[in-house]
């Protein structure tokens, strides 16, 4: 898959930015998992599947690719082309979320894992605070360094895209 030029040029500038500029997190930020359940539920979104995770997804509950789309995706209509996301329930529970947590915890998609070091959240000190407003976590448990920080913040293998026929 290829990305339009400017999205490359844009990654490979902030990358290049990132070097002579002081990130909040330089000394690492406390994160540890409350199990509140919060980054799961309560509001309406997308978790975007790879192939790679509908296949693994798939594998892990004994059904087949195209079951596992039937029963728990959606497609997310992108124009030409569609992305799959995982279900919500009516509530905007994720349709994994059960009352011991993750039913796919050991499969859960890379955005799940990133929590909360998604870039969204990470682009300034701010966005990383006014997340504590929603997440107990933040703030607790041991310091998670830059280098692990970072790594989180990678984009795991693209979503799926579904192109229309014409």
């Amino acid at each position: 898959m290829s990305f339009h030029p400017l999205c490359t040029i844009f990654a490979i500038f902030t990358k290049i930015l990132r070097l002579f500029i002081d990130m909040f997190y330089d000394n690492g930020l406390r994160f540890q998992c409350q199990m509140c359940r919060y980054c799961c539920s309560s509001e309406p979104g997308y978790v975007y599947l790879s192939d790679k995770e509908i296949e693994e997804e798939a594998d892990y509950l004994g059904l087949s690719r195209e079951e596992f789309i039937r029963k728990y995706c959606r497609y997310v209509d992108c124009g030409e082309y569609s992305l799959i996301s995982l279900q919500e329930t009516s509530d905007y529970d994720c349709i994994f979320l059960t009352e011991k947590g993750c039913g796919i915890y050991k499969v859960r998609p890379y955005q799940c894992r990133q929590y909360p070091f998604w870039k969204s959240i990470m682009s300034s000190k701010e966005a990383w605070e006014n997340e504590k407003n929603y997440c107990p976590g933040i703030g607790k448990g041991p310091i998670i360094p830059k280098r692990e920080i970072e790594k989180r913040m990678k984009d795991g293998d693209p979503p799926l895209m579904v192109f229309r026929k014409k």
